[in-house]
């Protein structure tokens, strides 16, 4: 081994045909890409629990006969009007109560567009207002006796939403698709 040199640390160039740049060097290079792809890609995750959680809170809602009925276990009449002294509005409470089931079809098929629209990544700072007005009503109203209030999981549905309403979908979605799109038209 005498008479060769470290070719992995030299100036000059190693084995694998860098010339010049050290094994740090390209650790931090790929470290430094790394953290570029992780940040671009970060809200994918959040995306998909959020859209998936919709889709399959409204799939739920529109499945259950039960819960369009203005009176009865488990239907939207009954969740209301059990939670209208102790919600926060109670004035939004007693508009739900007016049409229970018109409320509920509305609830139902919002999440299913929210869901939709997040998944997608179509109009998704639309969808990710529409997500957080959803839970913010859920919050005020059926969830809002929760005690303590960590304990309650509209407040931190609410909290989920900003991050998708602040930045949007930048990658994965229709919307970088159709942002792509315009920027090539002439």
């Amino acid at each position: 081994m005498t008479g060769q040199a470290d070719r992995t640390n030299d100036p000059t160039g190693g084995p694998d045909g860098t010339e010049g740049i050290s094994r740090r060097a390209r650790w931090e290079a790929a470290s430094a890409e790394w953290k570029a792809f992780a940040s671009s890609y970060a809200l994918v995750p959040l995306r998909l629990f959020l859209g998936i959680t919709f889709v399959y809170a409204s799939l739920d809602k529109l499945t259950d006969s039960a819960f369009f009925a203005a009176d009865g276990s488990g239907s939207i009449g009954e969740t209301m009007r059990a939670v209208r002294d102790s919600s926060a509005i109670p004035g939004l409470v007693d508009l739900a109560l007016k049409n229970p089931s018109g409320f509920g079809y509305a609830i139902a098929f919002g999440e299913l567009a929210v869901g939709i629209g997040t998944l997608l990544g179509l109009y998704a700072r639309l969808a990710a207002l529409g997500g957080a007005l959803i839970s913010l009503s859920l919050w005020l109203t059926v969830s809002w006796q929760v005690n303590p209030y960590y304990l309650g999981n509209d407040l931190a549905y609410l909290m989920a939403w900003l991050p998708l309403l602040l930045a949007g979908a930048s990658v994965l979605s229709v919307d970088r698709l159709l942002a792509d799109r315009r920027r090539r038209m002439p």
